[in-house]
């Protein structure tokens, strides 16, 4: 298969065969890390929908994200997700460096995920596939001056979070949140070791933006250890003979009876909490 014409078709067999629950762990940090980004953190704050409703903001970020990975972006479910994606984001003053940003998360945060934690290493075949589908996946969303390759992408993320991790109130009441939804995914006893855990796999830039004290090193080396062993065993496992999507994983909790994709997601009101009223050309009002 060629990285280029084939791009989509091999990240769904990454994200959906070779590795599913590494990204999906990988890419739940990604998303997790842009709260750093003060401007990002603070606006998740003010519209409240990662403090009130973190489980549905959670799922419907999960499933519109991974509608576009099942069915590829020739798709109806994925032009309709797309869609929904659009519609919320253009709600709300949100820069281009800071979409392209997020981006870069998702191309960047995988590869290290993997190459650490999984159980094999991408191959440059793989890790090319993935830029051109986030690419793809940026143009459509209106984004502009992506970068062209894995290593462009990797410098601009750690450029960005050089430039624009910082501390902000409200960025660390949704970190908080975000915390406690994976916690509760799990028996109520073992919230307060999987918080820490989760901290031990956060690098330092991240906990001094939140202000988190650093796990100590036995607790990092344990829990990153962990993990690394996991990787070991999932290797001696037979192949996946079936795919597993997002819409599959148990920590989607919101839509037992089923979901459209264009239900998903925020519908923002125009001046309510972080919403913008605009003018008929799109531009905010003042």
């Amino acid at each position: 298969m060629d990285p280029y014409q084939d791009a989509s078709e091999i990240y769904r067999l990454m994200a959906a065969y070779e590795f599913p629950w590494d990204f999906t762990r990988s890419l739940e940090l990604a998303l997790y890390r842009t709260y750093a980004v003060p401007s990002i953190g603070r606006l998740l704050a003010e519209t409240a929908e990662l403090t009130d409703r973190t489980q549905k903001r959670y799922d419907d970020t999960s499933l519109l994200l991974d509608a576009v990975v099942e069915h590829g972006f020739g798709s109806e479910e994925s032009r309709t997700a797309i869609r929904r994606i659009n519609q919320m984001h253009r709600s709300y003053d949100i820069t281009n460096d800071d979409m392209r940003y997020v981006l870069c998360t998702f191309v960047v945060m995988p590869r290290r995920w993997i190459d650490t934690y999984a159980w094999r290493r991408l191959s440059r075949h793989e890790i090319v596939a993935s830029v051109v589908h986030y690419r793809t996946l940026g143009r459509h969303m209106g984004i502009t001056d992506l970068p062209g390759s894995y290593e462009e992408f990797e410098d601009c993320l750690d450029a960005y979070e050089q430039a624009h991790f910082g501390w902000d109130e409200g960025a660390r009441r949704v970190s908080d949140a975000t915390l406690d939804l994976m916690a509760s995914w799990y028996p109520r006893p073992l919230a307060p070791l999987l918080r820490t855990a989760t901290l031990a796999l956060l690098d330092e830039p991240l906990l001094r933006a939140f202000r988190y004290p650093a796990p100590g090193a036995a607790t990092r080396g344990l829990v990153r250890g962990a993990v690394r062993l996991r990787g070991r065993a999932v290797r001696l496992l037979p192949p996946r003979s079936a795919p597993h999507f997002a819409r599959q994983n148990w920590e989607i909790k919101g839509y037992p009876d089923g979901y459209r994709l264009a239900d998903l997601g925020t519908r923002p009101v125009p001046g309510v909490r972080g919403c913008p009223v605009r003018h008929r050309d799109g531009s905010a009002v003042e």
